[in-house]
């Protein structure tokens, strides 16, 4: 059960994805999980064979506990150029009953789609209002997925998701945990730095004009791209603390804040997001938080953010400070770009001005490595074409 956050304890397994025998490679969804955050796609940290499952669904797995077991790849071959074995869970057991005074007996059934839907499809139609009678199942044997639950609710506009008054109260309670564990054992300095908008929001106009609207890319992603250019030059910031000390990241996986729907917050990361174009950048961000808000997120997501970026710009605040995520050493915060008196070459004119702040872990770096940071962001928003 690997940790998907700060202060996680446990996970509940909720559905396996594969069975004994099952050929998975690296990054394959193995499980399903439920933690505060919602259901996870837990992925596989290597390739293998399983050999066997050592948890049962709805079990409560402490972290670091084994989900399953892997058999060794020596001889094993696959086949040449063949289909790989899909292996489809076992019909399930007509239930028994026994009559007074007679012998036990086979239950009549219900109707087949009443039994074939998977434990994650079943809780997601709950939280959702969704009636799993009347989603069409994709799986193996009509089984219902959650993935089809996923597409029926977004096909009924009103059926947004919204999570039990329990879930939501477990996430306000991880993140009451997580960022108190960040005020009490993080010593945060702060900086702020207003920067004049309007080259970036040119090059973008300019960049969206002969784009079809679904391909245009949004200024969230100039700021995700120009934070992760200077985290890949100020390694200081980017990375964890932990026993040990500070341990720098050779790669920049940015988490991305994203408010859910119904309350709580997320931040599972963009992995390599200093090495994508924007285009690519901003299918990453349309796909994660479309994903997110759905109440899918995968492992490697969860657990891999090398530092953090927030904003309430759409909200219409100026300036954010934000609290440090746990074991990283640095959150990069953004505001509204609002128009604002600005001296531009002597004369003051109204400009789009953005204010970046940026909470930093003092045991790791200081004010002066903080404010070149900010400048490395700055600079690379001034010039949005190197991006």
């Amino acid at each position: 059960m690997p940790s998907l956050g700060a202060d996680m304890e446990a996970g509940t397994l909720v559905q396996w994805r594969v069975q004994p025998g099952s050929r998975v490679r690296r990054g394959d969804v193995v499980a399903l999980v439920e933690t505060e955050k919602g259901i996870i796609d837990i992925e596989s940290f290597e390739d293998g064979v399983v050999e066997r499952l050592s948890a049962q669904p709805g079990t409560r797995v402490p972290v670091g506990t084994a989900l399953a077991f892997f058999e060794g790849e020596a001889g094993v071959v696959p086949p040449a150029g063949g289909p790989q074995p899909v292996h489809v869970a076992p019909e399930p057991a007509p239930a028994v009953v026994k009559a007074p005074g007679g012998p036990a007996m086979p239950m009549a059934q219900p109707p087949a789609r009443a039994l074939h839907v998977s434990p994650a499809a079943r809780a997601r139609a709950a939280a959702l209002g969704i009636d799993v009678a009347a989603v069409q199942g994709t799986g193996p044997h009509g089984v219902i997925t959650l993935q089809d639950v996923e597409r029926a609710a977004a096909a009924v506009p009103s059926a947004a998701p919204a999570q039990p008054a329990a879930a939501r109260a477990g996430m306000r309670n991880a993140i009451a945990a997580s960022m108190s564990r960040s005020k009490r054992e993080i010593p945060h300095y702060y900086l702020q730095l207003a920067m004049d908008f309007d080259p970036a929001a040119r090059w973008l106009a300019a960049f969206n004009e002969s784009r079809p609207v679904p391909e245009r890319v949004l200024t969230a992603v100039l700021l995700i791209k120009a934070t992760a250019r200077a985290a890949a030059e100020k390694p200081g910031f980017n990375g964890y603390f932990g026993a040990s000390g500070f341990a720098p990241s050779a790669s920049v996986h940015v988490g991305v804040a994203i408010a859910l729907r119904g309350g709580g917050l997320v931040a599972p990361a963009i992995l390599d997001a200093d090495r994508k174009p924007l285009p690519a950048l901003m299918h990453d961000l349309q796909d994660l938080v479309g994903r997110v808000r759905a109440g899918h997120m995968r492992s490697s997501e969860i657990s891999s953010a090398t530092l953090t970026v927030t904003s309430l710009g759409d909200e219409g605040t100026d300036v954010i400070y934000p609290v440090i995520y746990p074991p990283q050493v640095a959150i990069v915060g953004f505001g509204a770009v609002l128009e604002r008196p600005w001296v531009v070459e002597g004369r003051i004119k109204v400009r789009p001005v953005l204010n970046l702040t940026l909470a930093a872990d003092h045991r790791v770096t200081d004010g002066r490595q903080g404010a070149q940071f900010l400048a490395r962001i700055r600079d690379g928003l001034t010039r949005p074409a190197e991006l």
